[in-house]
């Protein structure tokens, strides 16, 4: 693919590479990025820990996001979005000292969250000649006077940075404030982050063995939690943020504004994932605009309708894509 004038090429001299050297770039990439995070925290020890945490988390990506260009390959960034996290927390839970039931319990619920998301990505992840075809098609997509390198940084790398970062803001009170015991708003704080966790990783797995049968090849995923939403597990990413969203609030109701944590995650997959999904299944299944139709985008509705055989099979020609269009794809943060 031309870019700019000049030839573009996913992974470049190691496109070639074995999956598991690809894995070693990426963990060498977060690394770095880590070493960069601790190099800022080290530079500005007077400033308040979220405004520390931010401008790490910014030059994390930004390391995340060189690399990625080195090698020719957006995704590798692909996997930050569930790895920061966790490390946010921890240093959180530190700087605060002790550890309290509710901190506790928030550190063991990012964690998972953390781990099967992360796992997630690596199955699907084929190696440095494996970008996530949302990039690809955005790069072809590109006015020829518009650099890639500012889009990646900027759409693709920085502005999930931010949004998660905004999600984390709820974890700060609930891993930092510990005046208030752990109550019920905290239980329902459990049930709704478990709950979530739990919804993506049935939705995940439902798709993937979906995809993995070839009798399916050309076929719309409308069984078990597809059959009554047609993303599932973005609404349980959803649901995740605002179960972090309950945790702040049970510890600290002041900090009742970091709902701009789970509002933006809503506009996110709402107005970009959900749409940028849609149109790539409409475009491979023409039958999909009769199941966009019937199958509400994120929350269920109250109101089932039957399937018909138009809605659940496309074109016998067509074939399934390792990149389904109905899924995460590889990218957690579109």
């Amino acid at each position: 693919m031309t870019i700019g004038g000049s030839e573009y090429r996913v992974g470049r001299g190691l496109a070639t590479t074995s999956r598991a050297l690809g894995f070693a770039v990426v963990t060498a990439a977060y690394v770095l990025a880590g070493l960069a995070a601790w190099a800022v925290v080290a530079a500005v020890p007077d400033q308040h820990p979220l405004l520390v945490t931010f401008w790490a988390d910014l030059a994390a990506t930004v390391v995340v996001f060189g690399v990625s260009m080195a090698v020719g390959n957006s995704s590798l960034y692909d996997a930050y979005w569930s790895v920061a996290p966790p490390v946010i927390a921890v240093a959180w839970v530190v700087w605060a000292g002790g550890l309290t039931v509710r901190q506790a319990v928030v550190l063991l619920l990012v964690l998972v969250w953390a781990v099967r998301l992360t796992a997630n990505w690596a199955v699907s992840w084929r190696g440095l000649s494996h970008e996530d075809w949302r990039y690809v098609q955005i790069r072809g997509g590109l006015p020829r006077r518009v650099p890639w390198w500012l889009v990646s940084l900027t759409g693709i790398q920085v502005m999930p940075t931010v949004v998660v970062f905004l999600g984390m803001l709820a974890v700060w009170p609930a891993v930092t404030e510990t005046g208030r015991s752990f109550g019920v708003l905290d239980v329902l704080a459990v049930v709704v982050t478990a709950a979530a966790i739990a919804t993506e990783a049935l939705a995940d797995r439902q798709l993937y063995r979906f995809a993995a049968d070839p009798a399916n090849g050309g076929r719309i995923i409308d069984r078990g939690l597809w059959r009554y939403s047609r993303h599932p597990n973005y609404l349980g990413e959803i649901g995740f943020w605002w179960g972090m969203w309950l945790f702040g609030l049970a510890a600290a109701p002041g900090w009742w504004w970091t709902i701009v944590g789970p509002v933006a995650m809503v506009l996110l997959f709402t107005f970009v994932s959900v749409p940028m999904m849609d149109r790539r299944s409409i475009e491979r299944r023409p039958a999909y605009e009769e199941h966009m139709r019937r199958v509400p985008a994120i929350v269920p509705s109250l109101v089932w309708r039957r399937p018909t055989r138009a809605s659940s099979e496309t074109r016998d020609d067509e074939r399934r894509d390792p990149d389904d269009g109905q899924g995460h794809g590889g990218g957690q943060g579109l």
